[in-house]
């Protein structure tokens, strides 16, 4: 007998996940449910969880799930699921923190390499048939700063690789406790000013949204490289571009956006000095399983407390 069904919101769930979950009825909402996906699905299974990959779950389908309990992850990032709405209903809402924090912090140090070094440009060029050997000049990154904004599991991985190149670590982090020596925690505003790279590895929430903003680039050093693995809702778009075009900001490495997927047409699309990823910094195959687990953990934790207390 079923222990109860479980949506997932996506197409796939690791086997090491759904060994796990053995006892539940595992139903796939695809690679793109819409919301409306979700409420029919709702509806008809009455889930006592659902593990989102992707899309958003909001008050409309908690509330066509009246068994639901939990909702869990697939990754760190919780900014698609309504917490206000989920807490005023009980439910309880886990993520799986750390699980691609590898992964991630891989994706953040080839982007801010990529910029540095013009890898991108410099391999169209050889393509094309050029040999740029006496006109390019790459940065160095040896001996310069990076600003990190978000020390949790992915900001700290990050910042052991930038202070293995030789790199100076700063980062801000309110809630961060227990700092290793070679990360040196500053305020907000040093970040912007004493920076020659900038990577954002924080969640996002209503304070930060738009937090590197014309205000904020304006703050920089000129020719700061901008890097961004975590949401694209902390950057203003358009403010980005503008600086990147006046050369305020030497380069970006994007693998989040304001809205994904990215828009045919996005005014990033085509433009110099920009290098694009499609949110792929948590997707390997091994934080493929990570994560998948760790949902899979969290939310059976969550329903045997559950269970436990009624």
């Amino acid at each position: 007998m079923s222990a109860g069904t479980i949506i997932v919101t996506g197409a796939d769930l690791a086997p090491q996940a759904l060994d796990l979950l053995k006892n539940f009825e595992v139903v796939y909402a695809g690679k793109t449910p819409t919301e409306e996906d979700l409420i029919a699905l709702a509806k008809q299974h009455d889930p006592v969880a659902i593990i989102v990959r992707y899309g958003k779950v909001g008050a409309a389908i908690m509330d066509a799930a009246p068994s639901l309990k939990v909702i869990s992850k697939h990754g760190s990032g919780t900014d698609t699921i309504d917490k206000v709405a989920a807490k005023a209903r009980g439910i309880e809402v886990v993520a799986a923190v750390g699980a691609n924090a590898a992964a991630v912090a891989e994706q953040a140090l080839a982007l801010l390499l990529a910029c540095a070094k013009s890898v991108v440009e410099l391999d169209a060029r050889m393509h094309a048939g050029h040999w740029d050997k006496a006109t390019h000049k790459s940065l160095e990154l040896g001996g310069r700063t990076v600003g990190l904004v978000g020390l949790g599991a992915i900001g700290l991985r990050f910042a052991k690789m930038a202070d293995a190149l030789g790199m100076r670590v700063i980062g801000f982090d309110p809630f961060a406790k227990n700092l290793p020596d070679y990360v040196q925690s500053v305020a907000l505003d040093a970040i912007w000013r004493e920076s020659d790279a900038i990577s954002l590895h924080c969640p996002l929430t209503d304070e930060n949204r738009g937090m590197l903003n014309a205000a904020t680039l304006a703050q920089c050093k000129r020719g700061v490289i901008v890097v961004n693995t975590a949401r694209g809702g902390l950057i203003d778009e358009s403010a980005l571009l503008e600086a990147v075009r006046s050369r305020q900001v030497m380069a970006a490495g994007l693998d989040s956006f304001a809205v994904e997927p990215m828009a045919p047409g996005h005014p990033f699309q085509g433009e110099k000095h920009f290098i694009l990823s499609p949110h792929i910094g948590g997707v390997t195959s091994d934080a493929y399983v990570n994560m998948g687990v760790g949902a899979a953990k969290n939310l059976l934790a969550v329903l045997e407390r559950a269970s436990a207390a009624a």
